[in-house]
């Protein structure tokens, strides 16, 4: 009898954890134990590795009288999940002697069937991330995860259909000794993204779809309010294609996000993601949380859209959740059981209707808010939204128009690459991609203020009465607008067309 080692992962979000798979073997009555804060899943391996073992066509753990150990260090990380069985196997037939080699390079993931065969399974990203940072030259995974594992380049990808194809190319002294062959690195599609509703099939709403470009651009939070039927979600749904594709770095956090949460798409590519929760959601779905903290819709949206629908219906608590996410780019969630610290660099768009029953459109919207909606939205959350855009009403003669326009998307996106890039240039070496990401300390350093537009900002912060963050925003939006018109400084023209987006509540 004897030890052996092997080495697989633990993913999490947007990095993972090497855990080390010790065997030992030992005579005695038949046990097998599992020990290092293992999970139900990582419990129950043991019936699958066994079984798995023995229709592989090995001898059965179950066979021998034996003890046989397996430890998962470090024994106070928790460890979850079914990609444990394939480490596990092979650990036990290294330790039981049925194969040898050296695998101290190679990390191994994956679940096992009953007969052998190997699963796919969630979160291979973060993990084979995790493998490279560490050092290990390959990693083997199941044949179904290799293209998702593959993102990752510098690190030989071995994709396996089952237990003997993985035997059979570890151990180079066995007869069928067949390598696998490395995995083709994936490529990252590149492209915006193409929704079924585009700005040029919105009848009217000019005021709105300027405002949403300007949030493009800078990757402002928007609230969009009016009556029902008048094309807000409509909007929102466009507004999806107004983004412009993640780089390669942002594309990776994104899809490990979603690879842990198993709702990685088949389709891999560099689209921000849009998320829609209902009105109805928990607090824990939107925000995360569990006994095991995991991440909720607002990571779910990292580098990309939330879009709520009828917000002030969602619950008060959940709302006022929103503050962390919205203002620091991440949300920390605290269990007995330890926290977690998640991405949430998301961009709000909230649609909200602040009328009953049939309306005409000409109710005064702040009005109505105040009566329908009172104390459902808190200042603090109003205060971290840069854009209030009035969706009114459209006439008749409107609706029924011909579009003239039939390139407005194109030309949208053309408009805010560009302001991309001025942004871009501005912010180059201060670790923010956008306006709207801009601290004060930037705002002040690279958004100088004429003498005629310190003092339009400061009657308007008098007369409207301003919060430092509101003035902050103010100055950021109107920062894009500029970019937008390619206008190296700000203008009293940019800082009035800024003052019709504020918050009207």
């Amino acid at each position: 009898m004897s030890l052996s080692r092997v080495y697989t992962a633990q993913p999490g979000v947007l990095r993972g954890d090497i855990i080390t798979i010790e065997t030992d073997l030992s005579r005695g009555l038949y046990s097998f134990a599992i020990v290092g804060l293992a999970g139900k899943a990582v419990e129950e391996s043991k019936d699958r590795v066994s079984a798995a073992i023995k229709n592989s066509g090995f001898i059965s753990p179950k066979s021998d009288n034996q003890k046989v150990v397996v430890s998962l260090a470090p024994a106070d990380l928790k460890k979850d999940g079914p990609l444990f069985d394939l480490p596990i196997a092979i650990a036990y037939l290294l330790a039981a002697g049925i194969m040898k080699t050296d695998i101290e390079k190679t990390l191994l993931i994956g679940e096992l069937s009953l007969d052998g065969s190997l699963r796919e399974v969630r979160g291979i990203l973060p993990a084979v991330t995790a493998g490279k940072k560490a050092g290990f030259t390959e990693i083997i995974v199941p044949y179904n995860n290799q293209e998702e594992a593959a993102l990752i380049d510098g690190i030989n990808i071995y994709g396996a259909k089952s237990l003997i194809e993985v035997v059979n190319h570890l151990d180079t002294k066995r007869t069928s000794h067949a390598l696998l062959q490395v995995t083709e690195p994936t490529e990252i599609k590149e492209h915006w993204t193409d929704t079924h509703i585009r700005l040029e099939d919105i009848k009217g709403q000019e005021s709105a779809k300027r405002g949403l470009l300007i949030a493009a651009a800078g990757l402002h939070n928007t609230i969009m309010a009016g009556p029902p039927g008048t094309g807000k979600t409509m909007l929102a749904r466009a507004f999806q294609g107004l983004l412009p594709p993640l780089s390669k770095e942002e594309a990776l956090e994104v899809m490990a996000i979603h690879s842990l949460v198993g709702n990685l798409e088949e389709s891999i590519s560099s689209a921000p993601p849009f998320r829609t929760p209902h009105h109805t959601a928990s607090h824990t779905s939107l925000v995360g949380g569990g006994t095991t903290p995991r991440p909720g819709e607002v990571t779910l949206s990292h580098r990309g859209v939330l879009f709520m629908d009828e917000f002030p219906e969602f619950d008060r608590q959940s709302l006022d959740a929103l503050r962390q996410p919205l203002e620091d780019r991440y949300v920390t969630i605290s269990r007995v059981k330890g926290s977690e610290k998640f991405p949430a660099d998301f961009v709000l768009i909230a649609a909200l209707n602040p009328y009953r029953g049939v309306e005409n459109g000409s109710t005064d919207y702040a009005a109505s808010m105040i009566d329908t909606y009172k104390n459902k939205i808190s200042g603090p959350i109003l205060d971290r939204i840069d854009l209030w855009l009035n969706v009114p009403h459209v006439d008749y003669d409107t609706l029924t128009k011909k579009s003239g326009n039939s390139d407005e998307t194109k030309w949208a996106r053309e408009r805010v690459t560009k302001s991309r890039e001025r942004q871009k240039e501005r912010l180059k070496g201060r670790g923010v991609p956008v306006n709207s990401r801009m601290s004060s300390r930037e705002l002040e350093e690279l958004v100088p203020l004429s003498g005629e537009v310190k003092d339009l900002l400061r009657q308007s912060s008098v007369k409207l009465n301003f919060s430092p963050r509101s003035l902050h925003r103010l100055i950021k939006v109107a920062r894009t607008i500029a970019d937008l018109e390619d206008q190296p400084d700000l203008t009293t023209h940019h800082i009035l067309e800024a003052l019709q987006y504020r918050v009207k509540f």
